[in-house]
């Protein structure tokens, strides 16, 4: 592809519709339309450039229409992905298929099937996202470096044919007396504009950096992106519900185990309107029962001597204790974990006797935790317990078999076998709260409930952002551009002299009421003549024919 030569003798790339040095229109254009500015006639590549793959990817993703596009289907996808909660919302009492399906019926079920339950960190998503990160850098660079090249090496003395062709433009007949710009310059100045001066032709320019403000904007919009998907990358973004039972120690979700957290006790204070503080919630209290608060954890945080496999006793050293409560959390190497919320006696332990059932005669005890049960107790004498079967949080389907729906000890049920002397091949019984089924037939001994330990749950928020600060810069970075490129605007003003006439033209990215009266000012102790607004004077022209038609 050659370059262009303009007759004044300077060499364009490819493409170009402007001499970048005197303004001459280059090619076949329509001499009685106005010049389009918005990229100073400059070669872009996605405009020149069009045989390759690499030409036909860089054209797609440089195009507007695409970008509007993408931003259209993330922000469709993203609006989709608020109308149920996202997975790490969800209770942790069922799977996320069991959980939307139970709780939003058949709109639940598609909307886990497709994928929305986990929106933000799918595949898909990051894939649009992404695209819509290289559509900005890519139209930003197709669009920026030709506009700055032409703007940076912009000519003072512009050729007739731009000046005319811009849409503010006027000429001035001279007469026998010259007219001495010296004054237009002191008050173009004056009005902070940057004045060069050639041949005694003037060029005053101000406001060129409102020019970037768009590309700012996708400078900060590119950041902003490329934060939100760092957040896909493991250890950048935890968002996680760790639940955690009094006197247990778990290891901190996304911490790849190397933070443990112990409850040492959960505190709630509950408002009174027996008391007088309290008196003011008095009718609150009455209409809801129990309003809290505040409460709180007393944690100790524990950190990992070594890394070690699954099943592994864990050694771990203890860092600090901690009471954790509402907008108080425990923060530590980037993590934090606040208190969001709780479950007051949940089922901890559940104590049975193995007795006969006609004399009632007891042959031990055993006691299930319900979080963690064994799969055989030894009682006394020759006597035992096999645990079959456990059923959490138990009910039966729709052929009557026991199911759990969660791990959450709500409503427990077992099925025991229970070993004795005189039965060495055991029986079986199902038992749960207040309900004992013998399922091979009548049994001489049973399982009795003996009793019910209950513990205090507490819920907290684990978090870790290392993106935020990079959310935060381009959020900045994207304000700096909208400020740059809203309040303020790229005027230029070109004065020529011509044999006995005086050209005046100038153009504006905005605000062309502005530019008129800054013109207006610099001439008006002048003769020369105050430029017409081209388009306005066509507008004119044809609403006029339109009703003299």
């Amino acid at each position: 592809m050659n370059e262009v030569k303009c007759d004044c003798g300077h060499v364009n790339p490819f493409g170009t519709k402007i001499c970048s040095k005197c303004g001459m229109v280059l090619g076949n254009q329509n001499e009685n339309k106005l010049i389009d500015m918005r990229y100073e006639g400059s070669a872009r590549r996605s405009q020149t450039y069009k045989k390759t793959i690499i030409d036909k990817i860089w054209n797609f993703f440089s195009s507007v229409k695409v970008g509007v596009t993408l931003i259209v289907i993330a922000l469709v996808a993203s609006a989709i992905g608020t109308i149920l909660p996202q997975e790490m919302y969800i209770p942790s009492t069922a799977t996320p298929a069991e959980h939307y399906e139970l709780e939003y019926g058949w709109f639940g079920k598609l909307y886990y099937e497709l994928g929305f339950h986990n929106l933000y960190s799918s595949w898909w998503y990051l894939i649009i996202i992404g695209m819509l990160g290289i559509s900005l850098l890519i139209a930003s660079i197709d669009r920026f470096f030709p506009l700055y090249r032409s703007l940076k090496k912009q000519g003072v003395t512009r050729h007739d044919g731009f000046m005319k062709r811009q849409r503010i433009y006027g000429v001035t007949k001279l007469d026998e007396q010259d007219i001495d710009l010296e004054d237009v310059k002191k008050r173009l100045k004056k009005q902070r504009y940057h004045v060069r001066e050639e041949s005694g032709n003037i060029l005053a320019e101000k406001g060129r950096f409102s020019r970037w403000g768009p590309y700012v904007n996708h400078i900060g919009l590119i950041i902003f992106l490329i934060g939100a998907l760092l957040r896909s990358v493991p250890g950048m973004y935890i968002d996680k519900v760790l639940w955690l039972r009094e006197g247990e120690t778990k290891e901190i979700p996304g911490t790849n185990g190397e933070y443990y957290l112990q409850n040492n006790g959960f505190t709630l204070e509950v408002y009174d309107k027996e008391n007088k503080e309290d008196e003011q919630y008095s009718a609150a209290i009455d209409k809801t029962g129990t309003i809290a608060k505040t409460y709180q954890s007393d944690v100790t945080l524990y950190e990992a001597q070594r890394e070690t496999i699954p099943g592994e006793k864990v050694d771990l050293d203890k860092l600090k204790d901690f009471k954790i409560k509402v907008n108080e959390p425990l923060k530590h190497d980037h993590y934090a974990l606040y208190q969001v919320d709780y479950k007051l006696d949940e089922l901890s332990t559940m104590a049975f006797n193995l007795i006969n059932k006609k004399t009632e005669e007891k042959y031990g005890s055993l006691k299930v935790d319900l979080n963690n049960p064994q799969k055989k107790y030894e009682l006394n004498k020759g006597y035992s317990v096999d645990l079959i079967s456990y059923f959490p949080d138990f009910e039966f389907d729709e052929k009557g078999h026991p199911r759990t729906i969660s791990k959450i000890p709500n409503n427990p049920a077992f099925i025991f076998k229970m070993y004795t002397p005189d039965k060495p091949d055991g029986e079986v019984s199902f038992v749960a709260i207040k309900e004992t089924v013998e399922p091979l037939g009548e049994n001489t001994y049973k399982m009795a409930f003996n009793g019910v330990e209950t513990k205090d749950v507490t819920a907290l928020t684990v978090r870790k952002d290392l993106t935020l600060w990079i959310l935060f810069t381009g959020g900045i970075i994207f304000m700096v551009g909208v400020v740059q490129g809203s309040y303020w605007n790229h005027r230029r003003i070109w004065i020529k002299r011509k044999n006995e006439e005086i050209l005046i033209s100038g153009h504006t990215n905005k605000n062309w009421h502005g530019i008129k009266r800054d013109i207006k000012h610099a001439i008006e102790s002048t003769s020369l003549c105050e430029p017409s607004d081209q388009l306005e004077e066509e507008k004119s022209s044809t609403k006029g024919e339109v009703l003299n038609g």
